[in-house]
């Protein structure tokens, strides 16, 4: 991608410098990763600084997109930097004290020559691939595999989230069919004029489709920008079971049930083609597989969609219709679609509806990076990020690689299903040494069957964590945890939608420092250079030569020129497909193996799935499961953001707390009223896999039969030791999601189609709430249901296609 200088000189001469003098208080202007949480979104801030200290932030009104709007969690900063119960020194104890409160400060060195020890002797005895990586969200850029490649040196870089189900399912679908990252609304992100630039269309309609950005910024994309356009004209539907506060202004609601997603947009696509309302132009000059493609849809009209998503017919027809005639239209498409067994399928037909209507990488639809050279997509740069010249059997040997090799493949991480299936059974090999990095894990954040992977983890030899804080994953299983700076403490870049999207790049600036805290590039490089030290070379002095050499190699600028800026954004061009400037040979089309976007995938059929969009039933619904759906009427989700957390990050800070103090379970006034829940009431919450209680909220937002369970729950007020562990099996919701329930491909859990059941708690279920998240009623453990569970019937089983 190109930028614009000169429009962010022109910004500058009218707003103020990267940091400045104002009442006595130095001002640095500054964008902000995580903490607070949210995805690369940058928003911008300003940070008062006096003696040293943080007194007071603010959103920055020059920041070209956020113009100083802030959510709470940026508001609180000042809160998370200075709480007493953040990690801001390393600390060490025995293994023998895992889930003791018995940590000891200690000093870098002595942390490092710990971690060292084990390293040295896991290397020497098991090797390399013995090892895992763990990563969360990452505390700056998400960095993703980087620590286990450059720094452990295994390939065993794993985001423990069943089926990887967030955002990696689409960024790998999306590589494949249209040869890019992700393709985000285009909401003028890099454009100079923002919404009034000449080269930018105000979408007349945007489909939100499993997301709701208001309350989280996902992926990057700012999520006021919805608002900002629909006060411009553009019309809003939201796709989601539950009616969202956006999807309250909205023209359209489709409450579809969970998990049913690729069916409505196959049905959408029949309609599109049945009724000619594609853009031929660019089927016939762009698409590849579009003949094979009509054919599948017609397998799934509308009313046959209607029957499986339970909604009216006559809705598919209408929603179709107003996509193809609106122009240009977008679809922002959110983490639900991931937490899906059939998500990859699902996605692979929205992309499909991207592209023959003609959205693709135009004003206001679609937006895509350019790749060609030069202009900040130079392959082998980002590549010496990542993956390293390891030998190609290390490669090979990557856990899950044999059976998911386009997950493996594509992410260059294991599998995070086949990981704990490794951790428990020692095969294909045994793990003994672990980095569990900026993820709270256990708690109910990301991984199915939390207490297996607890139990399994306090197995391993060594783990060693990363973080801001004290979490209930770092109390129960690790012996050593070294301190993560934050957004304020560090030097380093957000690219926006992790430099997928053509919208800007900011500058963090380092505006104080907490304890011996260290950014995460810091971090990784003092870990290599210890561990790894033949992957470091010339690496060895301080962030910026680091970071100059790898990450900001792939932008036409300096580190020191971005932070001077604070932003800088691109000059976006649109049509890259005409013009090359998607591919890196620079010919017209797209980064595919066919050249076109492929509507039919080779690289599916290669690795034995199907190569166009299909939809089969999730393994846990009333359809696959109906002798199970007797027991356990309700269909649960779980996931959904809450606007003061970002998953189980912020229960520390009291101003955020305040905005939700209990863990909230949605139920709808019917049901309630039959199970006799009245508001405030805690629930207990359960199936074959687990039991967790939280209270209810009664909301006609969504309808009987469903609840919506808030995840990322623990109580950092209450008791750190095990079992108790800060409360964290209380609210556990993901102890009643089902281990390995993913597609053929190997991405997607039912993180939104389990059936439970519910009730009013009783105070003795509350008083045992710890037993009770670990056992049976008959105190028999509860956590390996999956050894007995099976798909009534078979034809529903992904696995059996």
């Amino acid at each position: 991608m190109e930028f614009n200088d000169a429009a962010v000189e022109m910004r500058d001469d009218v707003g103020k410098p990267w940091r400045y003098e104002e009442d006595g208080c130095t001002v640095t202007r500054t964008c902000v990763w995580s903490a607070p949480g949210c995805h690369p979104v940058g928003c911008g801030l300003k940070v008062y600084v006096k003696d040293g200290e943080v007194v007071k932030v603010e959103g920055d009104e020059n920041h070209p997109v956020t113009k100083g709007r802030l959510c709470v969690r940026c508001l609180a900063m000042k809160d998370f930097l200075y709480h007493p119960d953040r990690i801001i020194y390393p600390m060490k104890r025995d293994r023998a004290n895992r889930g003791k409160d018995k940590w000891e400060r200690c000093s870098w060195d002595e942390a490092i020559a710990i971690i060292k020890k084990n390293y040295d002797e896991v290397k020497e005895n098991y090797g390399v691939e013995s090892m895992v990586a763990f990563m969360g969200t990452g505390r700056q850029g998400n960095i993703g595999a980087t620590g286990a490649h450059r720094v452990l040196g295994t390939p065993n870089g794993c985001y423990p989230l069943s089926g990887f189900s967030c955002y990696g399912p689409r960024v790998c679908i999306t590589m494949d069919v249209i040869g890019s990252s992700y393709p985000e609304i285009d909401y003028a992100g890099g454009l100079p004029g923002s919404y009034d630039d000449p080269a930018y269309t105000i979408p007349q309609l945007i489909i939100q489709w499993g997301k709701e950005p208001i309350y989280s910024s996902p992926d990057g994309l700012f999520g006021h920008a919805i608002i900002d356009l629909m006060r411009r004209g553009t019309k809003l539907v939201n796709i989601n079971p539950r009616i969202t506060w956006t999807g309250s202004r909205a023209v359209m609601n489709v409450q579809l049930r969970p998990g049913t997603d690729a069916a409505l947009a196959m049905a959408m696509l029949d309609v599109i083609i049945e009724e000619d309302l594609y853009d031929h132009e660019f089927v016939d000059l762009w698409c590849f597989g579009f003949d094979d493609l009509a054919k599948r849809v017609k397998t799934m009209p509308p009313e046959k969609a209607a029957e499986i998503c339970e909604i009216p017919a006559e809705q598919i027809y209408k929603l179709a219709r107003l996509y193809a005639t609106s122009k240009p239209a977008a679809i922002a498409w959110g983490v639900s679609i991931d937490q899906s067994p059939n998500g990859s399928q699902a996605g692979q037909a929205i992309l499909a509806l991207m592209s023959i209507t003609g959205n693709i990488d135009v004003p206001g639809g679609q937006v895509l990076v350019s790749v060609s050279g030069g202009d900040g997509g130079k392959q082998e740069d980002i590549d010496s990020v990542g993956w390293p010249e390891m030998k190609q059997e290390l490669k090979e040997a990557i856990i899950g690689h044999e059976e998911y090799p386009f997950y493996t493949g594509g992410l260059k991480m294991s599998q995070a299903d086949r990981q704990l299936d490794a951790l428990e059974t020692g095969k294909p090999y045994p793990i003994h040494f672990t980095w569990i990095g900026e993820t709270n894990l256990i708690a109910p954040t990301c991984s199915a069957q939390p207490k297996r992977w607890y139990d399994a983890l306090r197995k391993v030899d060594f783990n060693f964590a990363t973080d801001t804080w004290m979490t209930p994953t770092i109390q129960g299983c690790c012996d050593v945890v070294l301190p993560l700076a934050s957004s304020l403490e560090m030097e380093t870049i957000v690219p926006t939608h992790y430099g997928g999207s053509p919208n800007y790049v900011g500058a963090l600036n380092k505006c104080v420092k907490c304890g011996e805290a260290v950014p995460e590039w810091e971090l990784y490089r003092i870990l290599g250079l210890a561990l790894n030290p033949e992957m470091w070379e010339n690496r060895e002095k301080d962030f910026k030569e680091f970071y100059d050499t790898a990450m900001m190699r792939a932008y036409p600028f300096d580190y020191d020129e971005l932070q001077k800026k604070v932003v800088i954004q691109s000059e976006v061009e649109y049509r890259k497909y005409e013009t090359g400037k998607l591919r890196p040979d620079g010919k017209p089309g797209f980064n595919t193996a066919t050249g076109r976007v492929q509507l039919y995938s080779p690289m599916f059929e290669m690795v034995g799935e199907d190569p166009l969009p299909y939809y089969f039933e999730a393994p846990t619904t009333p359809v696959s499961t109906p002798e199970l759906a007797k027991e356990y009427p309700f269909t649960m989700m779980t996931g959904a953001r809450e606007i003061g957390y970002f998953h189980s990050e912020g229960r520390q800070i009291e101003k955020l707390r305040d905005l939700c103090p209990d863990p909230l379970v949605e139920i709808n006034p019917a049901d309630a009223e039959k199970y006799g829940i009245k508001a405030g009431d805690w629930v207990r919450i359960e199936n074959p896999w687990g039991v967790c209680f939280e209270k209810a909220k009664i909301t006609p937002i969504l309808k009987p039969g469903y609840i919506q369970a808030q995840h990322g729950w623990w109580f950092p007020e209450e008791d750190a030791e095990a079992p108790h562990l800060y409360g964290v099996w209380k609210s556990n919701i993901n102890t009643l999601i089902p281990h390995s329930r993913q597609g053929k491909l190997g991405f997607g859990a039912p993180f939104r189609t389990t059936l439970v059941k519910i009730s009013k708690a009783q105070e003795s279920d509350l008083a045992e709430a710890d037993r009770i998240g670990l056992e049976g009623e008959d105190g028999k453990p509860i956590e390996h249901a999956d050894n007995f569970f099976r798909i009534d019937n078979p034809e529903l089983d992904p696995a059996a296609r």
